[in-house]
C-alpha cells in the first residue's frame, strides 16, 4: 500500500506543475492569441439594412507591444460600416502614439468611444484576487494623457459619448447613442442623458466602460434597443467548461463576454477584451478580442421598453 504521506507530495507536486503549466501558457501564448468574434444580433428596427460594428476594449496599451498594435492595424481588413470603442486604451503614460497608430485606417470609419479607469489613471500593483473579497476597493495610479487620446480621437472624426446624446447617419441608418462616465469610479452620471432615445432611429445604442447593472438598467429603461460595454476582460482566469468567475463589477459572471438579453427589450454585448494589467499579464480560457457584431433587423421591431421582445438569438463565431 502506498505510503499516504508520498501519495499527498505527489499529487500537491503534479497540482503545482499544472499550474506552473497553465500560468506559463496563459502569460506566453494565450494573452497573445488574438481573434476576431463575429457575432449577429437582430436588435434593428424592422427593415433596417445591416450594420457592421467593430466592437473594441480594454487595449491596456503600452509603447512596446508591437505584436498587439500589428493585430490592431489588421482590423480595418474586416470593413465594419462603424467602430464602437469601450475604453482603457492606456497602461503607460507614453502610450497615446501606440494606440492612435494602432488604429490606423479605423480612424477613418464612423467611430464612438467611452473610457474606462485605466484611460485616466496608470496601473499599479496590487492583488489580483482582491476583488474577489472587496469590490468596492479602487486602487489607481498616476494620471494619464486622457485628453490627448480624446484629441486624437475626436481630430479624426470620433465622437466621445462620456455624458453625451447624439445622433449620426451610417450608411443610410440613424443611430441615436448615449453613454456615460466609468461606473468603476463612480463618475456616471446617467441623469445628464436620461430620456427615451428617437423612436423613429434604426438603432438604440448605449455606451459604458465597466458593465454596472445600476447602468444598465437605466438604459434598459429608456428602451435602449442595444447595450456596449467592457472591463470586464472575459473574466480573464476562466475556468474549463464553466467560464468566467468573476467580473470586477456587479455583473453575474455568465455575462462576463459576448451578448445576453437585459431585461425584456435590450440586448447587451460585452467585450471580453485585448489586453491586460501590465501586472496580470495572463489569461487563460479567455482570448483576447475584438468582436465584429453584425447588427440585424429584429422581427418584432428591436429593443424599444415596451414592445414584444424579439425571439431571434445572437449567433457567434471565432476566427
Amino acid at each position: 500500500m502506498p505510503d499516504p504521506s508520498t501519495v499527498l507530495k505527489s499529487s500537491a507536486a503534479a497540482a503545482t506543475g499544472t499550474l506552473v503549466a497553465g500560468l506559463a501558457y496563459g502569460s506566453l501564448i494565450e494573452r497573445n492569441a488574438f481573434v476576431v468574434r463575429e457575432v449577429t444580433m437582430p436588435v434593428l428596427t424592422p427593415g433596417s439594412s445591416p450594420l457592421r460594428v467593430l466592437h473594441l476594449s480594454d487595449f491596456h496599451m503600452r509603447p512596446g507591444q508591437r505584436r498587439k498594435q500589428a493585430w490592431l492595424r489588421e482590423l480595418a481588413q474586416w470593413s465594419p460600416d462603424l467602430v464602437v470603442n469601450t475604453g482603457d486604451n492606456l497602461a503607460h503614460p507614453k502610450a497615446v502614439p501606440a494606440v492612435v497608430q494602432a488604429m490606423g485606417d479605423l480612424l477613418s470609419v464612423p467611430g464612438l468611444f467611452v473610457f474606462g479607469s485605466n484611460d485616466y489613471f496608470g496601473p499599479r500593483p496590487k492583488n489580483p484576487a482582491s476583488y474577489l473579497f472587496d469590490k468596492s476597493r479602487r486602487v489607481t495610479g498616476s494620471p494619464l494623457p486622457w485628453q490627448d487620446l480624446r484629441a486624437a480621437f475626436t481630430e479624426r472624426g470620433w465622437h466621445d459619448m462620456t455624458h453625451n446624446r447624439r445622433e449620426i447617419d451610417v450608411n443610410g441608418l440613424v443611430i441615436a447613442a448615449a453613454g456615460v462616465d466609468d461606473p468603476h469610479l463612480t463618475r456616471d452620471r446617467y441623469d445628464t442623458i436620461a430620456g427615451r432615445p428617437n423612436p423613429a432611429a434604426n438603432l438604440s445604442l448605449g455606451l459604458v466602460h465597466a458593465p454596472y447593472t445600476r447602468v444598465l438598467d437605466r438604459f434598459a429603461e429608456d428602451g435602449y434597443q442595444l447595450i456596449m460595454a467592457g472591463h470586464t476582460h472575459g473574466g480573464q482566469l476562466c475556468v474549463p467548461f464553466y467560464g468566467a468567475v468573476v467580473t470586477n463589477c456587479d455583473l453575474d459572471p455568465s455575462r462576463a463576454k459576448g451578448p445576453s438579453r437585459w431585461g425584456s427589450g435590450t440586448q447587451l454585448h460585452v467585450s471580453a477584451g485585448i489586453g491586460t494589467s501590465p501586472y496580470s499579464p495572463v489569461r487563460f480560457c479567455c482570448r483576447p478580442e475584438a468582436t465584429l457584431l453584425t447588427l440585424i433587423a429584429a422581427p418584432t421591431g428591436g429593443g424599444f421598453a415596451g414592445s414584444t421582445a424579439s425571439e431571434s438569438q445572437p449567433t457567434m463565431s471565432a476566427r
